[in-house]
């Protein structure tokens, strides 16, 4: 999806792009829904169009990833959320081990869940102030031994059945850490680390589920209903299930039946023309600008940002400096970009566009944490001082 079509103030439509062949399209309705798995394009475009957007500094904070190891990788490496259950988790029940995890007794190893729970909300919150990066080294979070205990995961100590799930996880941990998971490091080096995701915030929307944009609903995780300021599975869960079977089959008919007499939705329509035409000049302007930089050199100078500047811990200044920074990337992005190949079917070209989107996206998401001096869930606003 690469536009939404609104005429006469409702959602009739939207253009999108072929992903087999390149080709623009042009597809009408009398109602349009955005749902869960939505990119950040898709809804973005969207709210360019008049739909309301909420919350774009809350980031999904996930607590089992691996460290960037390389330059290979544009992100952190998410693991199977399996290891918390078949991968058991345990804490040490002396908060001051100094032993390696695996000379750690089975009767000095905490496994009961809710104590684990309690110490995954302490390790969110006993970080240390800001995430620094050690020399030599991609930023990475240290554990503060003196707040809080380690927490260990183990898929090869799991039983039988956990094994044959887990293999897939195992074999993806050895190849980005270049060691077993089992060869786990003592209490204060986190093999694991948490993983800021793409910006929570999405749209606004009625008990219906329709947006401000009359005849565009937005379901499952591309509205912001049921998030809190940490996104958790099961609201992915709720909103899958309940906007999908309970909710979107009622009130969507419900509007379709008062558009009965409207006729069918014509794409020639001159709010169609003028949206491809948009969509297309688009194109043909990243493809125009050739430069010497690939679309995945601005999408990890983007993340490195957002994770030093806009990640777990915030402060005034450094969001501040992250707004600027974006504004200069993006400046040099319409400047630089070089996408190879032409406007049929090219998987840097859609990279090209997702991340023009982002990067206006990134800048929103850095001023909404910016006019937000509380702490909420797993975002933390360091502490007002005189250099802040």
């Amino acid at each position: 999806m690469l536009d939404l079509v609104v005429i006469e103030g409702k959602g009739r439509g939207i253009i999108v792009r072929n992903m087999d062949t390149g080709a623009i399209e042009k597809h009408g309705a009398h109602a349009v829904v955005l749902a869960m798995g939505c990119n950040a394009s898709a809804i973005w475009r969207a709210h360019k169009r008049g739909a309301l957007f909420a919350n774009p500094s809350w980031t999904q904070m996930h607590p089992t990833s691996l460290p960037q190891s390389g330059e290979y990788q544009s992100k952190l490496t998410l693991m199977s959320e399996s290891w918390r259950n078949d991968g058991r988790i345990w804490v040490p029940k002396n908060k001051d081990e100094q032993r390696a995890a695996n000379d750690i007794p089975e009767s000095e190893r905490d496994y009961t869940w809710n104590t684990v729970i309690q110490h995954l909300a302490i390790f969110a919150r006993a970080i240390l102030p800001r995430e620094r990066p050690r020399k030599g080294s991609t930023p990475a979070m240290e554990w503060d031994r003196s707040r809080m205990p380690s927490i260990w995961i183990f898929p090869e100590q799991s039983a039988n059945k956990g094994k044959r799930r887990l293999w897939k996880s195992t074999s993806t941990y050895f190849e980005c850490m270049k060691r077993s998971p089992a060869s786990a490091p003592k209490v204060n080096q986190c093999a694991f680390r948490r993983l800021p995701t793409f910006p929570w915030g999405q749209f606004v929307v009625d008990y219906e589920l329709m947006t401000n944009v009359p005849g565009l609903y937005a379901v499952g995780e591309a509205n912001f209903a049921d998030h809190g300021a940490n996104r958790l599975g099961a609201n992915s869960l709720l909103q899958a299930c309940v906007d999908r079977y309970f909710i979107a089959p009622y009130t969507i008919p419900n509007y379709l039946a008062d558009e009965i007499k409207s006729g069918p939705v014509e794409v020639k329509h001159s709010a169609f023309v003028a949206a491809e035409e948009a969509v297309m000049s688009q194109v043909q302007h990243l493809l125009d600008i050739q430069g010497t930089l690939p679309a995945d050199h601005f999408y990890k100078a983007l993340g490195r940002i957002l994770y030093d500047k806009c990640g777990l811990s915030r402060s005034r200044v450094g969001l501040e400096q992250a707004m600027a920074s974006i504004r200069t990337l993006r400046e040099q992005f319409h400047n630089e970009l070089r996408v190879p190949g032409g406007p049929q079917m090219n998987s840097e070209l859609e990279k090209a566009g997702r991340v023009s989107d982002y990067l206006e996206v990134g800048e929103l998401k850095c001023y909404d944490a910016l006019t937000r001096e509380e702490s909420c869930g797993a975002h933390f606003r360091e502490p007002r001082i005189a250099s802040q």
